[in-house]
């Protein structure tokens, strides 16, 4: 007899163990999804994480039940000499194993055990208790490789014929063919592998919702964020793909200081969800369609999500503690809908991301772009190109060739076979973290999901180019496009003294860009957000009564479905844009402009006709601060510093630091603090700093007054340049008169600097210059400035260039510099 110790006693290798006797230890026997179960039943129930009581059949009873039938050796000889590149061969051996299995009958003495411990738990939670009948793999689970989705799992199990039913299923799932496949791949021996099932009280998730969540950003291997999905109903919908979830992100390192960190939320269209096919049981469910109303709701409130993310962060330092190193965690989550609490049903290590090596930057860069067939969300940083082939269903994976893009309805399991053989896959239905998303990360395939109509939009043996590249959305392009891989190690490199930061306008890009070494973000463009995510004038939120056009006020009420307050859906859009970023790059800087659209491009904005004035020279006209106290825009203004506001106080990422842009007189940055203040912004409190943009001749020429109000100049090149030399940079008769590199306008970004450092301010450029003129940033150098901010695309090369400008001695000003905010 084998022993393992649970907890302070010890258990004898037998067939039923309860979850307050397992724990890791005792993996060997009831595999990786039990064995966590029961670790996190009797470590951390105490720490409020709820946990459903159950029992596992180990690996002993599985090994008893085979024996028993006398079937043992015939499933190895069924299996022997199994050709897996064969699919033919494999189904065949697979269904003469499973017909082995479901043939047989479980043995009495099991069968007895069995019974009386589904009675005991009967006796907490009333007698026929509805069960999860849970498989688990004996092997499953481990660091490096995930099991997911291979074996059969049975919902809605109530009484003694249907738990001996689902049993004898669950055990013939260890002989499917995509677990056969599975453990070829991964090198298991078929009979070093047994199958312990766990039963489990069922959590009435058909009556609230479920998902999944990570302690990672999926896609980008980001470790600071709880990545959590969710949809209605039973959970095996988001699992295999067939729903397009709610999205939440969470921000772990202010949640551990008691901080709301929601930095984004993601609707998603949630159409069906699975309910009991009756109350009575049958281990049967089945989908049914959710109401419109519900589907345009979260189906998670964000108190609830704070609390799923904080019982994710009590699981991953569990495992983190027992491994002595981070233990990023893959988990399931149920609500109940008749207790209206949430519950754990399952956690193991992520498998992907936590293995890749961090010391190479990998970066996928797409040449060209062409006509777009479909996008949906994106799963991979890589690109992928080939032949289309629209497979529907399992029967016809066979037509799928080594190289092609699969494009399907959704995939399961059952399709993993083939799969692995795809450059890229294409699906209607599912989220990141549906099966299909799961594998096609394990096999380094970059795969677009949710694209809602892809099957229609593609045509059958089309060339296309699937591109995961481009941030959180993934793009299906028509035709082979051009693209190349940069890789950089990141072993050893230097830091140059001169801060090297980051533009960045789409926090859907923040996780991926922050991995690029940097000094944090110079310029976080708020336009992009708004005009993208937000997509609505926020004067016509402040004042919808004013937009007399039906059809833009069903625009802007379809926009703002669910909240009571408009102005409220445009801080909250704006805040989750914003906290993205910061927390993507937190704690360094992350400098924020306010809002800088031109009244033209506030004016295509959603109900933007009914609040702009037409300017005939809209680049010299109503923008910036002078927006900001105006009567035209102060209450939108307004929300913009709420905003702000929200991400520093709320989320606790004070590394937001505001900036102004286009303030054209001292007057005018005195109004726009007064504004900003009565708005809870006041320079100075909670530790707030306010930058000012330098790009009028003004901001140079009084750079000492200037100074008195703000903690830092970023200087504007591109709008600097054309104040200097008069050129209207919008103007394509005047484009070869506009030159970052005039002698004049150089001289004016110089005494910008001096006139920063003679205040002991901060000095940095924003523009583009040094991005496209590598010698503009040795320029920089020279003068002494104390950040540059780059395109993404620019940091490493332009880094390189200024270590290099700095190695030659040309930085003789460092010394005088001032400290870098």
């Amino acid at each position: 007899m084998v022993e393992y110790k649970a907890g302070h006693k010890t258990v004898t290798d037998k067939n039923i163990l309860w979850f307050d006797e397992i724990g890791m230890e005792t993996l060997p026997q009831v595999g990786g999804k039990n064995a966590s179960l029961g670790e996190m039943y009797r470590e951390l129930t105490s720490q409020d994480v709820r946990i459903p009581n159950g029992f596992a059949i180990t690996a002993r009873g599985y090994w008893h039940f085979l024996k028993s039938a006398g079937i043992l050796d015939k499933l190895k000889e069924t299996l022997s000499g199994l050709d897996k590149s064969n699919l033919q061969d494999l189904a065949e051996r697979g269904r003469k194993a499973r017909e082995m299995i479901l043939n047989a009958r479980i043995p009495d003495d099991l069968w007895q055990e069995i019974k009386a411990a589904y009675d005991r738990l009967g006796e907490q939670y009333g007698p026929d208790t509805d069960v999860a009948v849970r498989s688990s793999a004996t092997a499953e689970d481990l660091p490096t490789t995930s099991f997911a989705g291979q074996m059969e799992s049975y919902l809605n199990v109530r009484g003694y014929d249907e738990l001996k039913d689902a049993l004898v299923k669950c055990y013939a799932s260890l002989f499917t063919d995509r677990a056969i496949s599975y453990r070829v791949d991964n090198n298991f021996d078929h009979f070093k592998v047994a199958l312990s099932i766990g039963i489990m009280k069922m959590v009435r998730s058909d009556l609230a919702s479920s998902g999944v969540m990570f302690t990672l950003d999926t896609e980008t291997g980001f470790r600071d964020v709880v990545f959590i999905t969710g949809s209605y109903g039973l959970g095996e919908n988001i699992v295999k793909g067939a729903v397009n979830p709610d999205e939440y992100y969470v921000f772990k390192p202010t949640l551990r200081k008691g901080f709301k960190p929601v930095i984004k939320k993601t609707l998603g269209d949630k159409q069906i969800k699975m309910i009991y096919s009756t109350e009575k049981g049958g281990g049967q469910t089945r989908n049914i369609t959710v109401p419109e109303d519900d589907r345009r709701m979260f189906c998670l409130s964000d108190d609830e999500v704070l609390t799923l993310a904080k019982y994710a962060l009590d699981i991953e330092d569990h495992y983190s503690r027992k491994a002595g190193k981070s233990m990023p965690m893959d988990i399931e989550w149920a609500k109940d809908g008749v207790l209206n609490q949430l519950f754990i049903v399952q956690a193991r290590p992520e498998t992907v991301q936590s293995q890749k090596d961090r010391d190479v930057l990998e970066t996928y860069y797409l040449e060209t772009k062409g006509s777009v067939l479909a996008t949906g969300k994106s799963v991979g940083q890589k690109i992928g190109t080939g032949m289309a082939r629209i497979i529907k269903d399992v029967a016809h994976l066979s037509s799928l060739k080594p190289g092609e893009v699969l494009v399907s309805d959704t995939t399961t399991p059952d399709w993993e076979p083939a799969m692995k053989i795809a450059s890229a896959i294409v699906t209607n239905r599912g989220g990141r973290t549906s099966h299909a998303a799961i594998v096609s990360r394990e096999f380094g395939i970059p795969a677009v999901v949710g694209t809602d109509d892809a099957t229609e939009k593609i045509r059958d043996g089309q060339e296309v180019t699937v591109s995961c590249a481009e941030g959180d959305i993934g793009f299906v392009y028509k035709d082979k496009l051009p693209y190349h891989v940069d890789k950089t190690s990141l072993k050893g490199l230097q830091r140059p003294k001169t801060l090297i930061r980051i533009n960045i306008g789409n926090p859907e890009d923040a996780f991926a860009i922050s991995m690029i070494p940097n000094d944090g973000v110079g310029l976080a463009r708020l336009e992009f957000i708004i005009s993208s995510y937000i997509k609505i004038h926020p004067m016509a939120l402040v004042h919808p009564e004013k937009v007399t056009d039906g059809a833009i006020r069903k625009k802007i009420d379809d926009l703002t479905y669910g909240y009571e307050n408009k102005e409220d859906y445009f801080m909250d859009k704006l805040a989750q844009g914003i906290g993205t970023i910061a927390a993507a790059f937190y704690p360094k800087p992350v400098i924020v402009r306010f809002s800088d659209f031109k009244s033209n491009e506030y004016a295509s904005l959603i109900g933007g006709e009914y609040f702009e004035p037409q300017e005939n020279n809209p680049m010299l006209g109503f923008r910036g601060a002078s927006r900001y106290y105006n009567e035209r825009y102060r209450e939108g203004f307004a929300l913009e510093c709420k905003a702000i506001k929200k991400v520093r106080d709320t989320m606790g990422l004070t590394n937001v630091i505001a900036k102004i842009p286009f303030c054209r007189r001292i007057e005018e940055m005195k109004k726009v603090q007064e504004e900003m203040a009565k708005n809870g912004l006041k320079r100075g409190e909670n530790g707030l700093e306010v930058f000012m943009m330098c790009e009028i001749p003004s901001n140079v020429i009084l750079a000492d007054e200037f100074c008195q109000y703000v903690d830092g100049l970023s200087i504007g090149s591109n709008d600097l340049t054309q104040m200097v030399l008069g050129v209207d940079r919008d103007s394509e008769i005047l484009a070869a008169e506009f030159d970052e590199r005039d002698p004049a306008a150089m001289k004016m970004v110089s005494e910008a600097i001096q006139g920063a450092r003679r205040n002991g301010k901060h000095s940095a450029l924003d523009g583009q210059a040094p991005s496209d003129y590598p010698e503009y940033a040795e320029f920089l150098v020279r003068e002494g400035i104390d950040s540059i901010s780059l395109n993404p695309d620019s940091v490493m090369r332009i880094t390189l260039k200024v270590l290099d400008a700095e190695k030659k001695g040309i930085s003789g000003e460092a010394e005088r510099r001032a400290p870098a905010s």
